[in-house]
């Protein structure tokens, strides 16, 4: 095989054994790499039901074909268990270098399984591997563990996914971080790694990655480079701004979520964007292992000196969805988050969920303490005290690391939680890109954007401009492409920020540049089909109940928007949703068929 080891490491953390297992063509014609390699394991060696803190969990940290090669964006693996967060699939991605180098070490994949009864790390240097005592670095945040392990090895070229305090203290929203500042980050898998002890997987590599055919994949490597510099977003805004391009263009939208989406655009979103950013705090912009793009950025505070990020998302969740208009302290509290290893995200939805909570008067003061911040729109000292707080799991924070969902279960008013099936929901409020919300409401991993980003045919016109608010057959069909080429991209080891610029064709022609095969793009984006459904299966078998759980929260089902373009719009999910499970080829109350299953391949598992 080209592109590939065949090599898949398994661990037991339970009794310390080590064990190299091998895959072949078929196998990866079949599940290709990453998401797919991931929900195979899941389905084939566990129960679906079992507690996601339990040893019986496990957890799958997967390169794809394309990771470590010069594809463009060919840096990425992913984190594949159940989420302690949901009860469901996590898959969650990053990054940064981590995977490449696990890809030079001649690995695959990592199948960790079982507990350890102390703390421990892995260390895999090409094909030795080691399991080491890591007491000495637990309680460190990421950036001082990152730093104790390149000094203990004596190499600072090692490379390392890890945890913070977050995920030792087993927070339902911690992340998996790598090179200090990327993170594997929704679902909590980094509370996965801390109940099994697991610190860090470090990584040394010294291997190349072979393809088919290395002059016509460098070809279609350049061929393929070439359209991300000359698209616009890929080539332009990304590299210029970041994520944080969209801040102006979300809001000016209007669906940039408010308050706890109360409100679909910020009074203040201008300063809080790329561009200003970039006009107070940039030094430079930083991209990942073969990456023409470059979002990631680098900024300097004066009170902080020099940090990484943060991202469009980052930026609202800790902002805007708290009503917070302090750059500075968003930048902050953004590098806290990954010092102690917390999705951004659900942290920001969590502590908007609080925050409506005290507004209505349902969560009190004497809840929090005297000398705890209040919880009123637009406190940045909420950020700051609460990020430490969560992540040790101390006094109110104890009952914010569950989630927002557990939040306001707690005080029995869960339509305060603006989430899917616990999740929090990121960025951009349905009400104003329907097709977005249908993509919400059926996200394997629950709220989540970026499996279906419908945001680019909705608002930015990739790969042609959709009426956001059209909720016929076509937008409901173009959820689904967006879902299973998803699956295909995140499989092949490569960023979805490339469809800012390619197509499946495009991926295709990578694809069949390294690997030496001949699949159609019908083909491959059967595999990504394959995957949703089979990530579909593993939620069913955990307990989804489909008519209950493919939804959104009330609040965007039932109340209008109050401001901006989007004024008087609700989410018309009931239209949308039995037309997505007939297109899915599933029955109507959102069960696979046996016939897709056969068709998939998938009944056995």
């Amino acid at each position: 095989m080209f592109a590939y080891w065949g090599k898949i490491l398994r661990v037991n953390l339970t009794n310390g054994t080590i064990k190299e297992e091998h895959f072949d063509e078929e196998f990866a014609k079949k599940w290709l790499g990453t998401r797919g390699f991931g929900i195979y394991y899941l389905l084939k060696e566990m129960d679906a039901t079992v507690d996601p803190l339990s040893p019986e969990n496990k957890i799958v940290y997967a390169t794809g074909p394309l990771t470590g090669t010069t594809a463009p964006t060919g840096g990425r693996y992913m984190v594949i268990t159940k989420s302690p967060l949901t009860g469901y699939i996590a898959m969650a991605n990053s990054g940064g270098f981590f995977g490449a180098e696990l890809k030079f070490a001649g690995w695959d994949a990592i199948i960790v399984e079982g507990a350890s009864d102390h703390p421990v790390y892995l260390y895999i240097n090409d094909e030795s591997v080691e399991i080491r005592d890591a007491s000495h670095l637990w309680g460190k945040t990421s950036s001082e563990t990152e730093e104790a392990l390149k000094e203990e090895i004596g190499d600072k070229r090692i490379r390392a996914a890890l945890i913070g305090p977050a995920g030792e203290n087993l927070v339902r929203f911690s992340a998996v971080m790598n090179d200090e500042h990327r993170a594997a980050a929704r679902g909590g898998v980094g509370a996965v790694m801390g109940s099994k002890k697991l610190k860090a997987i470090v990584v040394r590599g010294h291997k190349r990655v072979e393809v088919a055919d290395r002059a016509k994949f460098t070809s279609v490597v350049k061929e393929k480079t070439d359209k991300l510099r000359n698209d616009p977003t890929a080539g332009g805004g990304l590299p210029k701004y970041g994520t944080a391009v969209l801040v102006n263009i979300i809001n000016q939208n209007g669906l940039y979520p408010t308050r706890n989406f109360q409100y679909s655009q910020f009074e203040y979103a201008e300063e809080q964007s790329g561009e200003a950013m970039a006009a107070k705090y940039l030094i430079r912009n930083k991209p990942c292992y073969a990456c023409p793009i470059g979002c990631g950025r680098v900024n300097k505070l004066p009170t902080l000196g020099i940090t990484e990020g943060p991202e469009y998302e980052s930026i609202w969740a800790l902002g805007a969805h708290n009503g917070i208009n302090d750059l500075a302290s968003i930048i902050h509290a953004n590098h806290m988050a990954d010092e102690y290893g917390l999705d951004t995200i659900s942290l920001g939805g969590t502590l908007a969920t609080a925050m409506e909570l005290y507004e209505k008067g349902i969560l009190k003061q004497e809840d929090l303490g005297e000398e705890a911040p209040p919880f009123r729109w637009g406190n940045s000292e909420v950020l700051h005290y609460y990020i430490e707080k969560i992540a040790k799991r101390e006094g109110f924070g104890d009952k914010l690391a569950e989630g927002g969902y557990r939040l306001a279960e707690m005080y029995g008013h869960t339509e305060y939680f603006m989430g899917v099936k616990k999740q929090e929901l990121p960025a951009y409020d349905p009400r104003g890109a329907e097709g977005h919300g249908l993509g919400y409401a059926t996200n394997n991993r629950g709220g989540c954007h970026i499996k279906q980003y419908m945001i680019s045919p909705e608002i930015l016109g990739y790969p042609y401009k959709m009426d956001p608010h059209d909720i016929g057959d076509e937008k409901v069909k173009m959820v689904i492409l967006f879902q299973d080429l998803t699956a295909l991209i995140d499989a092949a080891g490569l960023c979805v920020f490339t469809t800012f610029g390619l197509g499946a064709d495009d991926y295709r022609d990578l694809l069949n540049a390294a690997l030496g095969w001949d699949l159609s793009t019908e083909e491959y984006l059967k595999i990504g089909e394959r995957i949703w459904n089979a990530e579909r299966l593993f939620n069913l078998k955990a307990g989804l109940d489909p008519l209950k759980e493919d939804t959104l929260p009330k609040r965007l089902l039932e109340e209008p928007v109050r401001n901006g373009p989007n004024k008087g719009h609700v989410v018309r999910l009931h239209l949308m949703l039995p037309k997505y499970y007939k297109f899915r080829g599933w029955t109507e109350d959102g069960k696979i068929t046996e016939e897709k299953m056969k068709e998939l391949g998938i009944e056995e598992l």
